[in-house]
């Protein structure tokens, strides 16, 4: 047998050259798919963009034999006006009749008055509340709370000076100090008397230690010194203030406890003590001034500060207060525009089944109104007609006229549906925008009705999203061939992108889909597989 091979090789001498070719070549292709170690799929990538997407509900039906529409009141209330009468012909947007709108009419003037206002109020802020204001505003915060500490000064350093000769001086006996004779004048006869004593030495005490801080730091501080050293000076002469002020206060109880008690049993105090208390009056009189312009100053340049660092916030809540009115005068022109029935299109009034002074309810068929353009009739289950509404724009398609994609309107939606085996469908009938004489009724159409447009937003492809458990998330190349998940929020989608409101940002690359290494490998092999020479088996 081997020597028959050999003698028909001899014989063929081209064919032993190809056979081994084909046996070098397999041996290099084995060799290679042993000794190759890739075996990895290929990522297929898409870059997260931002456009626009476009959100649709789709359904067929035909073109309307009947080209009647029947033009419903959106409101209830009284007929003011009728403007024809039944057979009339109208244009596009002509009133066929007008409810009592004086309720709508107020409310749009109303939020007219306020949007107006709120802009008013807007551009005053903005005047208000510049940089430039703010800061000179702050400043003069600071110069005020300045002059209110000095003018605190010309008087506390008196004030401290008579409370300590008020008390600690010997006018009565020149072995005893005043703050004693008061108290032990009366002790015997209301033990009291202690205590008025104590609270009036304590008081000035610790008066005394916050007034010499207080003027301590006082002298190394002027109008020229930093926003900080001012403002800490303001709120320290306040607290000394008070403290100096509820010393008056102690003392002023003392000698007016030390009168009473002297009087109830019918002794007479010493005429020194009205001079101590009205001298007392005139202290409290001075710090509670103090007090007083002191704090107005303390809240005017935190006030000041914050109105600095919350200008931007307030700035933007102004902006959404004009906003706000600009949407509630859209919302009120809306439902004004409710009261009026106008004619969808040209057309011809058939039947107007109201006359002035009927009353109208909600949802009732006004007039019936025969258009001179077609309708297309389509078929929407349940869960598609809830994303449609009265308005939308729609694209719509002939299968008779490949050719032909005409717009149209959303003109009415059935609010009763109709169920067949179980399935609940709805018709909605779409206005043409322009006419075409090669569109025929009862033509097949589809429509794409529009219910969501998204501008400037970030988009993937479909296939880039996946989902577990409830959650999407989309998958990103981590180094060479290994795969990051990122859980992503989503919203409008349509047959090919899908938008990101979340979880990724705009130049991010995602994996969109794979190529199978194995699957190539197959188509390689299959390939080289087929490979045969002749003569040999």
């Amino acid at each position: 047998m081997i020597q028959k091979n050999i003698k028909f090789i001899s014989s063929h001498k081209i064919i032993a050259v190809l056979v081994l070719l084909a046996l070098s070549y397999g041996g290099y292709w084995t060799y290679q798919k042993l000794t190759d170690t890739s075996g990895q799929p290929t990522y297929l990538l898409a870059q997260i963009k931002k456009g626009t997407i476009t959100a649709s509900v789709s359904g067929s039906g035909q073109v309307s034999v009947s080209n009647q529409v029947d033009l419903k009141a959106k409101v209830s209330g009284d007929v003011v006006y009728v403007g024809f009468k039944n057979g009339d012909a109208v244009s596009a947007g002509n009133l066929i009749l007008q409810l009592d709108a004086r309720d709508a009419q107020k409310s749009v003037r109303d939020t007219e008055v306020n949007l107006e206002s709120a802009k008013l109020s807007f551009e005053k802020f903005k005047v208000e509340n510049s940089k430039e204001k703010l800061e000179a505003d702050l400043k003069k915060a600071y110069e005020d709370g300045f002059n209110a500490t000095s003018n605190a000064f010309l008087d506390l350093p008196t004030i401290m000076a008579g409370l300590n000769d008020l008390l600690f001086r010997n006018n009565f006996i020149s072995s005893q100090t005043n703050i004693n004779y008061y108290s032990d004048a009366v002790k015997s006869y209301d033990e009291k008397a202690a205590l008025y004593k104590d609270d009036a030495f304590s008081s000035y005490q610790a008066a005394r230690k916050a007034y010499d801080q207080n003027f301590t730091d006082y002298k190394s501080v002027s109008r020229f010194s930093d926003e900080v050293s001012i403002e800490k000076i303001v709120n320290q002469t306040y607290d000394a203030t008070k403290l100096i002020a509820e010393a008056a206060k102690n003392a002023s109880n003392l000698i007016q406890f030390y009168k009473d008690k002297l009087i109830e049993r019918d002794l007479k105090p010493n005429a020194l003590a009205d001079t101590h208390l009205s001298s007392l009056n005139t202290y409290t009189g001075k710090t509670n001034a103090h007090i007083t312009s002191l704090l107005s100053v303390k809240d005017a340049i935190q006030d000041k500060k914050d109105a600095f660092i919350n200008a931007d916030f307030d700035l933007k809540s102004q902006e959404l207060s004009v906003k706000q009115r600009e949407n509630a005068l859209e919302d009120a022109k809306e439902k004004l525009s409710d009261y009026f029935v106008r004619a969808p299109a040209d057309g011809i009034v058939a039947k107007i089944n109201f006359k002035k002074g009927d009353s109208v309810s909600s949802g009732s068929i006004a007039a019936t109104f025969i258009t001179k353009q077609r309708l297309a009739e389509i078929s929407l289950n349940e869960v598609d007609v809830a994303k449609i509404k009265v308005g939308q724009k729609s694209t719509l398609t002939f299968d008779a006229v490949p050719d032909l994609s005409i717009s149209g309107e959303v003109a009415e939606i059935d609010t009763i549906g109709t169920v067949a085996q179980g399935v609940v469908s709805y018709i909605v009938k779409i206005t043409f925008d322009t006419q075409d004489e090669r569109v025929k009724p009862s033509m097949s159409v589809s429509a794409a009705i529009i219910t969501d447009i998204k501008t400037n937003v970030l988009v993937v492809p479909n296939s880039a999203i996946k989902s577990q458990g409830g959650a999407q998330y989309v998958e990103l190349k981590n180094g060479e061939n290994s795969l990051e998940r990122q859980q992503v929020e989503t919203g409008i989608s349509n047959d090919e992108f899908t938008e990101i409101i979340s979880g990724l940002k705009e130049g991010d690359s995602v994996v969109s889909g794979t190529i199978s290494a194995q699957t190539s490998a197959n188509q390689t092999q299959q390939q080289s597989g087929g490979f045969r020479i002749p003569g040999i088996r």
